[in-house]
């Protein structure tokens, strides 16, 4: 009995585990994260993007710094490429 429920324990924490890693990964047609640390470059004015990462709702969501030394946070588009948002870190 023990061991049918650690056995499904670790099935299910498996199983969990691979689906949050799928939820973070680029989708079809995206653009790359190359293109996306170039967009909040030059189209938001970013001199340094410390940190950016695919969103399971279809963004490049990242973490930055402007000119003012500013941190900022951001949201990309990650089929067009737009910035959609960006709020003070």
């Amino acid at each position: 009995m023990i061991k049918k429920t650690f056995a499904a324990l670790i099935a299910t924490a498996g199983l969990l585990s691979a689906g949050a890693a799928l939820a973070d990964k680029p989708g079809a047609g995206w653009i790359t994260i190359e293109k996306a640390i170039e967009v909040a470059k030059t189209k938001a004015g970013y001199v340094e993007v410390y940190e950016i990462g695919a969103d399971n709702d279809g963004y490049w969501e990242g973490k930055g710094r402007k000119a003012d030394g500013t941190a900022y946070e951001f949201r990309i588009d990650g089929a067009s490429g737009n910035v959609l948002r960006e709020q003070k870190d």
